[in-house]
């Protein structure tokens, strides 16, 4: 049986988080950024998808050159992926706006407990030859690029962060290769339309391409209210092909709640065949920009 699909991690606040699906993000912020993002996805499922990330961005060069790194922790089951991400992204004016053309190195820690309490089967484990009662692990090195272009008004980024098709297998080399990395692509874009002077509509969208895959998407409508809140709603495409509802639809609540600091939280409601056995999915965001000192203290009014 052959199976495609979609490996990369998903992220309810893609607008939040760039710089991980896309290394000409890095650098875009006006000061250096620490953030970290923790989502809990299918609640209520034993072994559903956890994921952990850690994100620094460092602009230099008046923002003429951004350099970033990632670290992330993904777990489902007894499987658990661990990623450093290394970007570099050079930044020049062009329009109203900054292009960065970006590349990074990515070298991902990949693990299957074997011996993890969790692993059931409906005969003694021990009597199938094909499984392991160890832990195995391998190492695998990774390669990508994007660019990202944000104007005064509008962003649109194009990326594929990882480009090489490395085998995942743990197997022994040599023997038949049974899966391996695929390349995914990542379009996003986003606009703001200021209502009045105390609010502005922020549509946004994030498309994932997979080889062999149907096309994703995430299509989001935000409300900024006096630039300190704002309110999103998400819906993403997937889920059963046969009810046609999606996977999901996701609320978004952000608040700077000081000039430096971030934070938002969002809640997916599963809408595919999976919600009968799930009680959604909870994402949380925390951004720090360190700023230039307190003359100079970093906003992010656009919320991208």
């Amino acid at each position: 049986m052959l199976a495609q699909a979609q490996q990369e991690v998903q992220y309810t606040q893609f607008m939040y988080n760039k710089q991980p699906l896309n290394p000409g993000y890095a650098g875009n912020q006006e000061a250096p950024t620490l953030q970290a993002v923790v989502r809990s996805q299918w609640l209520g499922i034993e072994g559903a998808p956890n994921t952990q990330v850690l994100t620094f961005s460092l602009p230099l060069a008046n923002q003429r050159i951004g350099l970033g790194m990632n670290i992330a922790r993904h777990t489902i089951s007894i499987y658990e992926n661990l990623t450093l991400d290394m970007a570099y992204a050079y930044r020049f004016p062009l329009g109203h706006g900054y292009l960065g053309l970006g590349v990074q190195g990515s070298l991902r820690s990949l693990s299957a407990d074997f011996t993890d309490s969790r692993l059931l089967a409906i005969q003694q484990i021990d009597l199938d030859p094909s499984i392991p009662r160890v832990r195995q692990q391998k190492y695998i090195f990774n390669a990508g690029a994007g660019f990202y272009y944000e104007g005064e008004h509008f962003y649109l980024g194009v990326s594929v962060p990882r480009m090489l098709e490395n085998n995942i297998d743990f197997a022994t080399p040599g023997d038949v290769e049974i899966s391996k990395e695929i390349p995914h692509a990542f379009l996003m874009g986003g606009a703001s339309f200021v209502l009045n002077d105390q609010m502005s509509l922020q549509p946004q969208i994030l498309l994932k391409y997979v080889n062999n895959a149907p096309l994703d998407a995430d299509i989001n409508a935000s409300l900024n209210i006096l630039n300190k809140y704002l309110l999103g709603l998400t819906y993403r495409l997937g889920g059963s092909s046969v009810t046609g509802f999606g996977e999901s639809l996701d609320i978004i609540i952000a608040a700077q709640l000081s000039p430096k600091l971030l934070f938002s939280v969002s809640y997916d409601l599963t809408l595919s065949d999976l919600k009968d056995f799930n009680s959604g999915s909870v994402e949380a965001m925390l951004r720090y920009s360190f700023g230039q000192g307190e003359a100079e203290e970093y906003v992010n009014p656009r919320f991208f």
